[in-house]
């Protein structure tokens, strides 16, 4: 007995101190030391339990349990994708690997776009399909560029990632070149023959016309043309490429002129120097056939073929000899 009533006594071999507290019930103390004195390996009383698995059986069962929650997953993930609620996830927030590379910091905060004029910078976001839900770190660049490459007006462009958090786009536009006619559809084209876009209004009027089933892809051998008509450049509206094989040129006076297929421009050159002295271009004609070399045939317009064919019945005819 202590001062205070308490027995205070050995219990077993394990070096424990049993306190009773009246009216006689049991009180562990603190701390038990179980086996050694060391107070290092001292442990709660009350709270310590043989483990269930101890490491070497946690290292023993771990494949299978890695197996198990593998299948689990892949059968979550399975559901997911078949119900419909993966796809709608990263419509929503991105793939979980571009969730975990922005949350590391590689959001796309700044996007810089120069070269445009045509194109307006929403226009350019929207083709490119980048959106807060990429990160920078897993962006496919090439990727980009070529979704940015197959619009029309975007003749190149260059994507380059500025880590952390910045993507810059330098694009080179397509110029309208011609307006192209095709099955009554009008389009206005670029110097390479590429349709940018249909014609909405008449800001493109002055550009060359062209018409005809690939007439856009040779549209150079047209503005060609036209640099070597000299004195009837302005006088060219239109060019048709007939057949796909030649060009027949529409003047402003409503003659129809049609080019060889073989050396076009020098025929036109000719006639050039010819038009300046016989005004052909002012008769009352429809066509002027100059596809054989060294020669033109005209064809007249009804009134002038019905004067002409009135002047010939008045001229006198020979008189007929036995």
């Amino acid at each position: 007995m202590d001062g205070g009533g308490r027995l205070v006594g050995s219990v077993g071999v394990a070096g424990s101190l049993l306190l009773v507290d009246p009216p006689g019930r049991l009180r562990l103390p603190a701390f038990a030391f179980l086996g050694k004195t060391d107070r290092t390996q001292a442990r709660p009383a009350g709270r310590f339990r043989e483990p269930r698995f101890t490491e070497r059986a946690l290292s023993r069962h771990w494949p299978a349990m890695a197996f198990v929650i593998g299948v689990l997953a892949s059968s979550a993930l399975y559901g997911a994708r078949v119900g419909g609620e993966y796809d709608a996830f990263v419509s929503h927030y991105g793939t979980p690997a571009d969730i975990a590379a922005r949350l590391a910091g590689f959001e796309i905060d700044t996007v810089t776009i120069s070269g445009i004029d045509q194109l307006n910078r929403q226009e350019v976001l929207d083709a490119s399909g980048v959106s807060e839900r990429n990160s920078l770190l897993l962006l496919n660049a090439a990727e980009v560029r070529n979704r940015l490459e197959a619009v029309p007006l975007v003749r190149d462009v260059a994507v380059r990632k500025l880590f952390p958090n910045s993507l810059y786009f330098d694009i080179t536009e397509r110029k309208a070149a011609a307006i192209w006619q095709k099955n009554g559809q009008l389009s206005v084209v670029a110097a390479d023959g590429v349709a940018i876009d249909e014609v909405h209004d008449a800001r493109f009027n002055a550009l060359p016309f062209i018409v005809g089933p690939a007439a856009n892809e040779h549209l150079k051998e047209f503005t060609d043309l036209i640099d070597a008509a000299g004195d009837l450049r302005d006088r060219i509206k239109a060019g048709v490429y007939v057949g796909e094989r030649r060009w027949t040129l529409q003047m402003d006076t409503g003659v129809e002129l049609m080019l060889p297929e073989v050396d076009p421009k020098g025929a036109l050159a000719q006639f050039a120097s010819l038009e300046r002295e016989a005004k052909l271009l002012d008769k009352d004609v429809l066509t002027l056939d100059l596809r054989l070399p060294g020669r033109i045939t005209a064809r007249l317009s009804e009134d002038a073929a019905a004067a002409r064919a009135a002047m010939l019945a008045k001229r006198p005819k020979k008189a007929m000899t036995e």
